[in-house]
C-alpha cells in the first residue's frame, strides 16, 4: 500500500487567497485523531482529521464542495485506520442527512 494518495477535486479550492490545486494526504497518524479533537462537532472533526493529513488548514477541507469532499473520503480511507475509517462514515452519513 501507498503512503501517499493525491487528491484532485473537480471544483478547485481556494482558501485565503491560496489556490490548492490537489492535496496529498499521508498514512494517518495518532497525531491526526488529535487534530480531531481539538474541534467541536463530528463533521469538523473529520475535516480536521483530513486537513492534518494533508498537512492543510482546516478551512481548505470546509470549502470543498460536497461531491469533492465524499471523494475525499473514498480515497483518504486506505490510509485510515478502522476507527477512523468509521468515525468518517459517521460524519458523512450526518451531511447526508
Amino acid at each position: 500500500m501507498s503512503h501517499t494518495v493525491t487528491f484532485t477535486p473537480e471544483s478547485p479550492i481556494t482558501y485565503n487567497d491560496k489556490a490548492y490545486p490537489a492535496l496529498t494526504l499521508r498514512k494517518m497518524k495518532a497525531k491526526d485523531l488529535v487534530a480531531g479533537d481539538l474541534v467541536t462537532g463530528d463533521t469538523r472533526k473529520a475535516f480536521a482529521i483530513y486537513a492534518s493529513m494533508a498537512g492543510v488548514p482546516i478551512g481548505v477541507i470546509e470549502e470543498l464542495d460536497i461531491d469533492d469532499f465524499e471523494r475525499l473520503s473514498e480515497v483518504a480511507a486506505p490510509l485510515m485506520g478502522k476507527s477512523a475509517k468509521a468515525a468518517i462514515k459517521a460524519a458523512k452519513e450526518k451531511i447526508a442527512e
